[in-house]
């Protein structure tokens, strides 16, 4: 079994200007999975696709599946000792890479450009993989160190794409604008797919960053985009560096990998004139989005994510698990993912009885509506009390001068952890640490007030725009250490 290239909507790069329309595309998968035959690649066998963000890309992911292979979707900046890493954990038939590729040599496994390789179209061979057979794995963590591999069958990519498309609706799919990776599950099974398997066209403008923020405008007003998904650190420059579309075609706009506050969700709403802006809940181990609240249906409101998609919720509270109040969230949904690759020892503590521990913290009301307050695991323990670091981010993220915060814990010989905020300024800005405490103190219980502050000129991300606490956190001690010298 595999995702059948069927009706499959068309695909161009804006940066490059090659685009593929779905007979194309069709008939490019066909050529490459050919090509992925003569090469030996067998039924099951892994393929790493360390390329992305381009038609290229899609013909090449959907040649693996056309072919039997289990596409393992990395990113493209990954240097050659994290790619050894890889191919040791994974042991991939082969590499797929674009024109180019700085690593191909030594890597022990051949690394293939299938867009200049010569080859006739292929047709389609039975491969005997079924449903639930893997089709699709990400990688969440472990470049450096141990791999954290998340595996999706064919059967949950399906489920995913299908509820989905059931809630979005093909008629705000219809042109849509993906400026994201496609390595993770945000850019490539939200943004990506979905609009695909829709035979919507699919925009790509996967090169980011303050350019592509600069010019979001004008090419949503050009392109007539009906459908955008970004980040929330992606609209914290476009709202600055690009000026809004004058005449859209905008009919929805997600926004999700990361708490979206309700000031932010506010100018994104006045920013692009759609009030159908939602901010969406989905991790990588549910194949994205599982939940949504638009601003259509629901003022917006820090933390808030609506309903599910498709499957349940509930809470882990001390008396046990309950359909309503507040605890970890645990989810049932038919995207699940089939666990992490080769890693029991991760994948046991989070699949336990049909419900995925999520790690998160949130509250599900009586309606059934989700309210996310934060991250198990990064909460700090200030002398037995509980602090999530996700409710101080937003708290001083409605500071006038505040551009950004990231709230973490640091070691305390009295009360164990204290809580601590690396803080961007807005541009010009001279505020400090004192007075934003006291700023704080005006409108939040001093118990969650940082203790320790860190100014700095930016707040490191992971390449999935996602805020990584501890890399955060090594650097405030860093630049406080080197202050010091």
């Amino acid at each position: 079994m595999r995702l059948d290239a069927v009706g499959l909507g068309s695909v161009e790069d804006l940066v490059t200007g090659r685009r593929l329309d779905g007979a194309a595309l069709a008939t490019e998968l066909r050529r490459r999975a050919g090509l992925l035959a003569k090469a030996g690649l067998k039924p099951g066998d892994p393929v790493l696709i360390a390329h992305g963000g381009t038609p290229d890309f899609f013909a090449d992911l959907f040649a693996v599946w056309q072919a039997g292979g289990v596409a393992a979707c990395l990113n493209p900046a990954l240097t050659r000792a994290e790619l050894g890493v890889l191919i040791e954990f994974l042991k991939p038939a082969m590499l797929l890479a674009a024109e180019g590729f700085a690593h191909a040599e030594g890597l022990g496994i051949p690394a293939l450009a299938l867009a200049g390789e010569r080859g006739a179209e292929a047709p389609p061979q039975e491969t005997g993989r079924t449903l639930d057979d893997t089709a699709l794995l990400l990688f969440t963590s472990g470049t450096t160190g141990a791999p954290k591999a998340v595996a999706h069958s064919f059967r949950s990519l399906l489920a995913r794409l299908a509820l989905n498309r059931s809630v979005i609706g093909e008629a705000d799919l219809a042109r849509t604008l993906c400026l994201l990776p496609t390595h993770f599950g945000h850019g490539l099974i939200g943004n990506g797919l979905t609009p695909l398997f829709a035979g919507a066209d699919l925009l790509l403008n996967c090169g980011g960053g303050i350019d592509a923020a600069a010019k979001l405008g004008r090419v949503v007003e050009e392109r007539r985009v009906t459908f955008m998904s970004s980040v929330p650190s992606f609209w914290k420059i476009a709202l600055k560096a690009g000026k809004p579309p004058r005449d859209a075609a905008l009919r929805r706009i997600h926004v999700g990998s990361a708490p979206l506050g309700a000031a932010l969700w506010r100018e994104v709403i006045g920013w692009s004139g759609c009030d159908n802006v939602v901010n969406m809940y989905g991790i990588t181990e549910t194949a994205n989005w599982i939940a949504g609240a638009s601003a259509r249906d629901m003022p917006p409101e820090d933390g808030l994510i609506g309903r599910m998609w498709g499957g349940q919720a509930a809470v882990l509270t001390p008396q046990g698990m309950a359909a309503t109040g507040e605890g970890e969230l645990l989810l049932q949904s038919p995207s699940l993912m089939q666990g992490y690759l080769h890693r029991p020892d991760l994948t046991q503590p989070v699949l336990r009885d049909g419900w995925f521990h999520s790690g998160d913290i949130g509250r599900i009301d009586a309606d059934g509506t989700l309210r996310l307050l934060g991250r198990q695991k990064e909460e700090i323990n200030r002398a037995g009390m509980k602090v999530n670091p996700a409710e101080i981010d937003l708290l001083l993220e409605r500071h006038p001068e505040v551009a950004e915060a990231c709230c973490f814990a640091l070691a305390d010989e009295v009360s164990g952890e204290l809580v601590a905020a690396a803080v961007r300024l807005v541009d010009g800005s001279a505020a400090t640490g004192p007075q934003l405490r006291r700023w704080c103190l005006e409108r939040a219980r001093r118990d969650i007030v940082p203790e320790r502050w860190f100014l700095l000129p930016d707040i490191p991300r992971t390449d999935r725009g996602k805020v990584s606490r501890a890399a955060v956190r090594d650097r405030c001690l860093a630049t406080a250490a080197a202050a010091k010298r």
